[in-house]
């Protein structure tokens, strides 16, 4: 292997570890939260706003991530980020009320919001003649982030003898091995020169950036909506016995698509036509999920939804370093981050309005639906193919 190549699988061997450092501890909780309910006696609401901390965190932090770019650079951002995800996922191990569980939650999620502004430039800086298939790498890691904490969660609650504290400080170790590998095997070494952009604020009355940002909100909310009401619609159909399948399926038919951009990242980047096929297929799963009853049809059609997603995310996140000069990167990604996460707390509150005045949980669909039809007129109408000076 020539040192180029050698040190290019370096570079993607680190982003693969970077972007399951995105999951880990989120994905942490849900093996673990009825032990930590029994333990702490979390109301439903309490449990509901554990839930929503990290996507609002992602919105709120991005931009401030894009700051701590623009004074540190992209690499070391990304390791600051690790680190304290870290921190905040083994302090919740030490809460002792809900209070203390929610403050941690908010440190590690914060963590985390830094880490997605810095990994597109991080991307474009390492490798810059393959940023979509770098990008398919970091966002298979990512995936891989969230299945990771729920396969091994029943060998590990038995090692640590059911506790789910020992459990959270547990996956907390991985972002902090990550974030030392990062720092002594990084492209150029502990030395390299880091880059500092010169701007930090994203440009908010850039066209450019509201429909990069709104396509993305798309493929996010349809994820965390049908994360958050399917187990309630089934629960009102009375087939409860598919919640867990249906879920699974839904994060695991993530994985096919992530594989797939590997692949064909670099001939589908800056193409809209994969980006509408992968709308079209998260349409046609939320409305088999929500048509059929039968077994095989809902789990089938909820891993189309987790396909979808999939395709989406994975295109959008490589627009910014594409599309963009270099030193707007950063900022640019922050802000495509904030609409993102942003837009998609607001359609999973509609929905949950929807939901509450209608009294079925079908209707929370609706608004999660309605907001992929903008998302189809933005990606017609973008220019993908060129990059912005």
């Amino acid at each position: 292997m020539t040192p180029q190549r050698s040190s290019s699988f370096s570079a993607l061997f680190l982003l693969w570890l970077a972007g399951n450092g995105l999951r880990l501890t989120i994905l942490a909780i849900p093996p673990v939260l009825a032990l930590i309910i029994l333990d702490l006696k979390l109301s439903g609401t309490e449990v509901g706003i554990l839930n929503a901390i990290p996507v609002f965190l992602f919105a709120l932090v991005a931009v401030p991530g894009s700051r701590l770019i623009a004074r540190v650079g992209a690499v070391p951002a990304l390791i600051i980020g690790l680190l304290i995800a870290a921190a905040g996922s083994a302090l919740r191990g030490f809460a002792s009320d809900p209070w203390l569980l929610y403050v941690t939650t908010i440190i590690m999620a914060a963590g985390i919001a830094v880490m997605q502004p810095s990994l597109p430039p991080t991307v474009r800086q390492w490798v810059p003649d393959r940023i979509g298939f770098a990008t398919a790498v970091y966002t298979n890691g990512l995936l891989c982030g969230e299945i990771f904490p729920v396969a091994f969660a029943g060998v590990i609650l038995s090692l640590l003898a059911g506790s789910w504290r020992a459990s959270l400080v547990l996956w907390s170790i991985p972002l902090v091995v990550i974030a030392v590998v990062i720092f002594w095997f990084q492209p150029g070494g502990k030395g390299a020169p880091v880059s500092r952009p010169r701007e930090w604020m994203p440009a908010w009355r850039d066209p450019l950036l509201w429909k990069v940002g709104i396509i993305m909100s798309a493929a996010n909310q349809l994820y965390f909506c049908t994360n958050a009401f399917l187990p309630g619609y089934l629960l009102q159909t009375g087939r409860t016995d598919l919640i867990g399948p249906a879920l699974t399926a839904l994060n695991v038919g993530q994985l096919p698509a992530s594989f797939i951009l590997l692949a064909m990242a670099s001939r589908w980047e800056r193409k809209k036509w994969p980006l509408l096929a992968a709308v079209a297929i998260g349409l046609t799963g939320i409305s088999g999920t929500l048509a059929f009853t039968g077994g095989w049809s809902v789990v089938t059609s909820a891993a189309l939804v987790g396909f979808s997603c999939a395709i989406t995310l994975t295109l959008v996140l490589a627009l910014p370093a594409l599309l963009i000069a270099p030193d707007d990167v950063p900022r640019m990604s922050a802000g495509v981050f904030t609409l993102g996460y942003g837009f998609a707390m607001i359609m999973s509150i509609l929905g949950g309005i929807a939901w509450d005045i209608s009294g079925k949980a079908i209707f929370a669909f609706l608004p999660v639906t309605l907001w992929l039809l903008p998302a189809v007129v933005l990606i017609l109408i973008t220019d993908f193919s060129r990059r912005r000076a």
